[in-house]
């Protein structure tokens, strides 16, 4: 399955502009069970790619995934990452930063949670929190972040710095051979509100629901500004973001999994070829198993 990503893909050569670019597009599928054949060849075709990384032992890939609630990150992170080896797959999600978290600079938490050579890193939120909810709630970093208050008193330039340090940590990330790939889920303010609803209206996912997605709600807005700033601010070939249209949950879905699956299929690596000397001892332990 092929996708036009000149749409969706952001490297820095255009600008990202909030309420321009869709949250639904024509259907990838034509009914459901075509959509789960969809999803499970794709699985199996990232899982096999993974494996020859993991064999490899040069390479890794990074993937991001930043969303208002309930653009679905929790469900496509399951749906694209379900079928692959679980020791290959290394899956952070990034919450309130705890106490410890707080002693160190905004990059830490996410810098020890890197993937391995050869495995996937899924981050669900990540290092942008700190240029996303705290641009739109500042409180955060003047009365939670432990920051020299010579600091916060121009958050101008305390979020420029963290531009700038964003980039910087990505382009270090890239240089020592980590695949960097952005999902930026793009929702609706009306599909947003349905989901809301079905969280009140179906019993089994009240536990889903939350006083404070209502209120974070309000900031609509704000947080639709500071989403643009995050991608004009740090697309780059070596880092791209892409606008995925999450109104459509088996859409968006299919729409990660390929561009893994892309990614993974760009990577010059292969499974390692052994000496003459090692295939002559291999032969002889295959004798040794025949004879057993």
């Amino acid at each position: 399955m092929k996708i036009d990503w000149s749409e969706i893909r952001f490297e820095g050569n255009k600008t990202y502009r909030k309420g321009v670019y869709p949250t639904r597009i024509a259907p990838l599928y034509s009914d459901k069970k075509d959509y789960n054949n969809k999803i499970r060849k794709l699985r199996h075709a990232i899982d096999k790619r993974q494996r020859m990384m993991y064999a490899y032992d040069r390479y890794s890939l990074l993937t991001i995934f930043q969303a208002l609630d309930a653009a679905g990150k929790d469900g496509t992170i399951r749906a694209v990452f379900n079928g692959v080896n679980p020791h290959g797959v290394e899956i952070t999600s990034f919450k309130h930063p705890s106490e410890t978290e707080l002693e160190h600079n905004f990059l830490w938490r996410t810098a020890v949670a890197m993937p391995r050579r050869g495995n996937i890193g899924v981050f669900n939120r990540s290092y942008y929190e700190e240029v996303l909810v705290c641009r739109v709630h500042p409180e955060l970093v003047t009365e939670y972040q432990k920051i020299p208050g010579e600091q916060t008193r121009d958050l101008d330039a305390l979020f420029a710095g963290r531009f700038e340090a964003i980039r910087a940590a990505e382009r270090y990330t890239v240089d020592n051979g980590t695949l960097l790939l952005k999902f930026f889920l793009n929702l609706s303010r009306d599909e947003q509100r349905k989901r809301f609803l079905a969280r009140i209206d179906e019993t089994d996912k009240n536990w889903k629901f939350s006083e404070a997605d209502v209120k974070e709600r309000t900031f609509w807005d704000d947080y639709q500004r500071v989403f643009e700033d995050m991608i004009n601010e740090t697309a780059a070939p070596h880092a791209p973001w892409l606008v995925v249209p999450a109104d459509d949950k088996k859409n968006m879905r299919l729409i990660v999994a390929c561009a893994v699956l892309e990614a993974l299929e760009g990577m010059d690596m292969c499974y390692p070829k052994v000496s003459k000397a090692r295939h002559k001892e291999l032969l002889k332990y295959r004798k040794l198993l025949l004879n057993d």
